[in-house]
């Protein structure tokens, strides 16, 4: 089967020898901006799926390098084929649980991906010997891993998803027949990279022996507003000439309430105020704190009123920004 050539590079706007800090910096600019929750656009969507698949394989230096043999030639739109001896089960990318949870951080990715990297996204995390006792062959089951998609809310303040495995990531053989339902409770606080660990949860034993367990590992999705660094959050605060001139007190919305942030006279944009302790929580310490950024907004439209007094403050002011 004939399938249309992606353009990776092209979709994330970089070039074949980008760095991985340039493949990530595109992501999260292309990421916030055709993000569901920002743009209400017909086909930012499906430009957000499209930009994620693209990441999930660029990101990856093993999959990236896969990729990358296919060389130059193709064009985006081109029919395609594997060339000979393309091995179409690479094991990489994967088919979703739901809509939060993905095989190897992959989900809802295209036929083309799927050609290329395969559905299989679980990898064996440990080797467990087999015995035999009174001529039966008993062998612990594998341990599984697989991705954690949530949003940085559920991460934020800790929730209970419901998911449903694939036949295959659930041990069951047979095609068609239904997967496990899991309850998961994603801790409060949790970060990207860290594992939540469903015992007894990964492929069945042989002979009786005990299963393997099932490995979650996090990832969040882009947010519109915050950024995360460690356990500090980001945001960007916009506010207007006067009230960085002047002084004010700007309502913050945070991930636990809003908040008064006294703004000091003469602030300066990409002047960073902190708010302590509003960052992510710490189940074993102190939370994070939050970062509001700020950045000052000049009025695209000015009223007769407002340009005469502006026009006022540019006669009266000895003030030379590039002086």
């Amino acid at each position: 089967m004939a399938l249309k050539f992606k353009d990776y590079y092209d979709i994330l706007g970089v070039s074949r020898n980008a760095t991985q800090d340039e493949i990530q910096r595109a992501y999260r600019k292309l990421a916030r901006k055709y993000h569901p929750d920002v743009n209400k656009e017909p086909g930012a969507e499906e430009k957000f799926k499209e930009i994620n698949e693209a990441y999930e394989v660029l990101k990856d230096p093993e999959k990236r390098a896969k990729y990358d043999q296919l060389g130059s030639h193709w064009q985006a739109g081109q029919d395609f084929r594997p060339p000979p001896g393309w091995d179409v089960h690479f094991d990489f990318g994967g088919g979703p649980g739901q809509s939060e949870f993905f095989w190897s951080g992959s989900g809802d990715f295209s036929d083309f991906f799927e050609m290329l990297f395969g559905r299989s996204g679980f990898g064996r995390s440990r080797s467990a010997a087999g015995t035999q006792t009174g001529g039966v062959w008993r062998q612990p089951g594998a341990d599984r891993e697989a991705v954690l998609r949530i949003s940085l809310e559920d991460a934020y303040h800790g929730a209970v998803k419901t998911l449903t495995l694939p036949p295959e990531a659930s041990g069951i053989a047979g095609a068609g027949r239904p997967g496990k339902t899991l309850e998961v409770k994603i801790p409060k606080g949790i970060l990207p990279g860290q594992k939540i660990r469903l015992a007894g949860q990964g492929q069945e034993g042989m002979g009786g022996a005990r299963p393997g367990d099932l490995y979650l590992k996090v990832e969040l999705e882009p947010h519109p507003v915050y950024r995360l660094e460690g356990r500090d959050l980001y945001m960007d605060l916009p506010i207007t000439p006067w009230e960085a001139a002047l002084g004010a007190e700007v309502p913050v919305k945070t991930l636990s309430g809003t908040y008064s942030l006294k703004v000091p006279a003469g602030s300066q944009s990409g002047q960073k105020l902190r708010l302590r302790g509003k960052g992510m929580p710490n189940p074993k310490g102190a939370p994070g704190d939050l970062y509001a950024v700020l950045k000052i907004v000049v009025p695209k439209k000015l009223s007769k009123e407002e340009k005469d007094l502006f026009r006022r403050l540019g006669e009266v002011s000895r003030f030379n920004p590039r002086g």
